[in-house]
């Protein structure tokens, strides 16, 4: 089911800050950022060789983005894994009795079919799916 990580998902308080850190500091490639506003997140997107590092600043107080620094602080939020369908991987995990946050697939960042695993069926690592668009 599950191709390769996708990429790491670090929420943070501001991108402008961070983003110094991993392009000129750690030499990562910047490859572009987004808003993508249904989910009130920015996002900065840098390669690390067929993996990715995504940034992402809560664009609202409302964002889940913000809500899981309040709790949490900034830091990891979320490990993607890359599948080849992601509607298939849903139903697969939820025949495993793994607890959904989506149980249809929804627009992310990229333009790229995403699905969230609660954290609680996944041992506390929130788990994201992700149909990448070639």
């Amino acid at each position: 089911m599950v191709k390769k990580i996708s990429h790491i998902g670090y929420a943070v308080e501001s991108l402008e800050e961070q983003i110094p850190f991993y392009r000129d500091i750690l030499g990562l490639e910047l490859t572009g950022t987004e808003e993508v506003e249904d989910q009130m997140v920015r996002v900065a997107f840098f390669s690390i060789g067929d993996t990715r590092i995504e940034l992402l600043e809560p664009s609202s107080p409302e964002s889940p983005i913000a809500k899981f620094m309040e709790k949490r602080g900034p830091g990891i939020h979320h490990i993607a894994y890359e599948v080849d369908d992601c509607k298939s991987a849903i139903r697969a995990m939820e025949a495993h009795g793994i607890r959904m946050i989506d149980t249809e697939p929804r627009g992310g960042a990229g333009g790229h079919k995403i699905a969230f695993a609660h954290p609680k069926a996944t041992f506390g690592i929130l788990t994201e799916l992700t149909e990448e668009h070639q």
